[in-house]
């Protein structure tokens, strides 16, 4: 490979790493042309891109984007190394299972992974890749709690007495929580003011004598 091939690889790399947050480096060693040919297809068929390239060509691109950011995989950069890169970031660790399982292999192996920031070493980590939550599945979940107040009065609504209690109490949860993030947000806003000091009242100037009345009454 020239050296012109080797920078448009690594340029190559640099978008690839640019605009994905999430990339998985899997060991494809034992695979044959066949089994790395389905591999690309499981890839091709959950949007995933499948890259393969030279170990030190890969550590060139990291570095050159943020070399303390991507540290924590260089270790895992030895033998054939394939590159998945994914906007979901289980869907690569679903793929590897799965491919495993068809093929009754261990291969391919996990040898790192990168998703949102965090890095996960090792084919122990597979497992617990397929089990990260993605973005639509937290909102479904968030979306779910947020319900449950409200599937609670429907039920309820079967029974006067039991919805009046569970109106009840979901109205002073509801309540006393929008009360709270108000009062928080007001305390918040309050400036810090220090105590001036109390001014003394001046002292009290004595009034003035008045002159005793002369008795006017005349005498007998």
């Amino acid at each position: 490979m020239t050296k012109q091939e080797k920078n448009e690889v690594i340029e190559l790399l640099k978008g690839k790493f640019a605009q994905y947050n999430n990339f998985y480096i899997t060991d494809t060693e034992s695979l044959t042309v066949a089994q790395v040919g389905r591999l690309r297809n499981h890839c091709f068929n959950k949007q995933v891109e499948m890259k393969v390239a030279k170990n030190t060509l890969i550590k060139k691109a990291l570095e050159s984007i943020d070399a303390e950011k991507y540290s924590g995989v260089f270790d895992s950069l030895h033998k054939v190394t394939a590159l998945m890169f994914s906007e979901n970031p289980k869907e690569p660790a679903m793929i590897i299972s799965t491919f495993r399982k068809e093929n009754n292999n261990e291969k391919p192996l996990l040898k790192a992974a990168f998703i949102n920031g965090d890095v996960f070493v090792g084919n122990d980590q597979l497992k617990a890749l397929t089990q990260i939550k993605t973005k639509n599945e937290l909102i479904g979940e968030v979306i779910g709690l947020l319900q449950a107040p409200i599937q609670r009065v429907l039920g309820a609504l079967q029974n006067k007495d039991a919805a009046k209690e569970v109106v009840a109490e979901v109205v002073a949860e509801e309540v006393a929580a929008a009360v709270a993030e108000v009062v928080a947000e007001v305390v918040a806003e309050i400036p810090t003011v220090e105590a001036a000091p109390v001014a003394e009242a001046p002292a009290a100037e004595a009034a003035p004598e008045t002159p005793a009345a002369e008795d006017e009454t005349p005498q007998a």
